[in-house]
């Protein structure tokens, strides 16, 4: 596959010169730098906090044991190295459209096309799954309410908020994060507490690390089930490159993504290998009520700390609705992007006068409106398909990502070798060793009951969008060499 001479969609990217920028490294094209540094900030660190960390962390302990703590490090590894590639490509050139449009820069148009696209459709499915969660927790509130309509209200009031301006993202992803920290760092605080026996009021024990190898060791599973932990937390990680793209749209975009690139490892240790550690040291790995009730829920029950359900439910519907509104973000800004280089109608590409790409944002809502519909309707067959047809498809963005990196390194050095302000360790063995790792991973899903149908589906939708982009390359290129024929044929 060739791809087309890209040197004006280089100089398309926000940050080059003659971007029409109106701040160093600042947005173009419409967007505006409606997000502040905290703003910055605080989606870095809530980038990394999913719904999926309170929620699906109980079934990872059951599966693996106290070495789930493994399976995190060694995923978390994967994404500091895969965050850190990112962020030397953002830092020397923000962009909205982050490794879409590096990897449109470096592998060829049919990359980015492909890439960006099934970003997009992972986030809009994600809507819907996180809307639904929200209206099951709102439901049990407010049951006067029907589920569907919390769903719709949910939904409703995030887009407004996208609408309104990048501005007012930022702010409710502020606070929607800043929640989510102050809770996981109370916890891990109150956890240490306890964990020692040094809590008052507490009824844990205080038996310290105990727990960790006295029941079955801290491999009660076999060493295998570090792996089979891997598939299921690998995707509780998805949204740390959020930043990348917001950053687009900050007054000073390469000073965040590289505060962003350098706070990822500390980021993922406290609130990823932190709080999951807090855990298996309040009580056994085996406790049923760490299914039942959920990690969390069970060890605050198990310090005695009262409503712990209900305090979970608050943090879980913060986790869902601050999913919600990144998701949102997220792919509207995936689909500015890709309406800007030609790759989706060039209407995805227009701005209102307070900056906000309009019909980006609902076009993908309305397709995040269509699968919550799917989910209600058909929820075991056409949903489940969306479910899984996009479950690897982060897997796949890291995977370009990495193969990104190794084209860009050398043209940014060629191009503009004072831009790279952050670098990947020990290139090109690094992110080699990263590729590897993420195939192994995807590879060992296919061998895995419960990945499996994941991993098929998603490479057939790949194959799909892929197969559409090398049509459309090879149209467009027959267009324009017929054009160059007829201006010969008229010379």
């Amino acid at each position: 596959m060739t791809s087309q001479p890209t040197v004006a969609k280089e100089d398309s990217l926000p940050g080059d010169p003659g971007s029409g920028s109106t701040s160093p490294g600042g947005p173009h094209n419409g967007l505006q730098a409606g997000l502040k540094n905290r703003h910055l900030s605080m989606i870095a660190i809530g980038g990394v906090i999913g719904a999926g960390l309170f929620v699906g962390s109980g079934s990872g302990i059951a599966a693996a044991g106290p070495a789930i703590l493994l399976s995190y490090a060694l995923v978390g590894v994967m994404v500091v190295f895969v965050m850190r590639m990112l962020g030397e490509m953002a830092a020397a050139r923000p962009s909205s459209g982050s490794f879409s449009a590096y990897a449109d820069r470096a592998l060829g148009r049919w990359a980015g096309f492909s890439i960006g696209w099934l970003y997009w459709f992972f986030w809009v499915v994600v809507l819907a799954v996180e809307a639904t969660a929200g209206a099951k927790i709102l439901h049990t509130w407010v049951p006067g309410v029907p589920q569907w309509g919390w769903a719709l209200i949910v939904m409703l009031v995030l887009t407004a908020t996208n609408l309104a301006s990048v501005s007012s993202y930022g702010e409710f992803e502020f606070w929607f994060a800043g929640i989510k920290v102050v809770a996981i760092g109370a916890f891990v605080v109150i956890g240490l507490l306890a964990v020692f026996g040094v809590l008052p009021g507490s009824n844990n024990p205080g038996e310290g690390f105990a727990h960790l190898t006295d029941a079955g060791g801290f491999f009660p599973k076999g060493y295998g089930a570090v792996l089979t932990g891997v598939l299921m937390v690998v995707f509780s990680f998805m949204g740390s490159e959020i930043v990348t793209l917001a950053a687009g749209e900050s007054e000073d975009p390469r000073r965040a993504v590289t505060k962003a690139t350098n706070s990822v490892i500390w980021r993922i240790a406290v609130f990823y290998l932190g709080s999951i550690f807090i855990v298996l040291t309040l009580l056994k790995w085996s406790d049923p009520s760490i299914v039942a009730d959920g990690s969390y829920v069970a060890a605050l029950k198990t310090i005695g700390i009262p409503h712990a359900d209900q305090i979970m439910n608050v943090i879980v519907l913060t986790a869902v609705l601050s999913c919600l509104n990144s998701g949102l973000y997220t792919a509207s800004r995936m689909a500015f992007s890709l309406g800007e280089r030609g790759d989706a109608p060039r209407s995805f590409a227009r701005t209102n006068g307070r900056g906000v790409p309009r019909v980006a944002i609902l076009s993908s809502v309305v397709f995040g409106f269509v699968a919550v519909f799917f989910n209600y309707k058909w929820p075991d067959t056409v949903f489940a398909f969306l479910l899984n047809s996009s479950g690897a498809v982060a897997l796949f963005v890291w995977l370009v990502i990495c193969f990104t990196q190794l084209r860009m390194r050398g043209i940014i050095l060629r191009e503009a070798p004072e831009k790279l302000t952050v670098k990947m360790w020990g290139f090109p063995y690094l992110t080699w060793l990263t590729a590897g790792m993420i195939t192994f991973v995807l590879v060992y899903m296919l061998f895995d009951k419960s990945g499996r149908e994941q991993v098929l589906l998603s490479l057939l939708v790949a194959a799909i969008v892929i197969v559409i982009a090398v049509v459309k390359e090879k149209v467009l290129a027959g267009r324009a060499q017929s054009g160059v024929n007829d201006e010969v044929t008229a010379s």
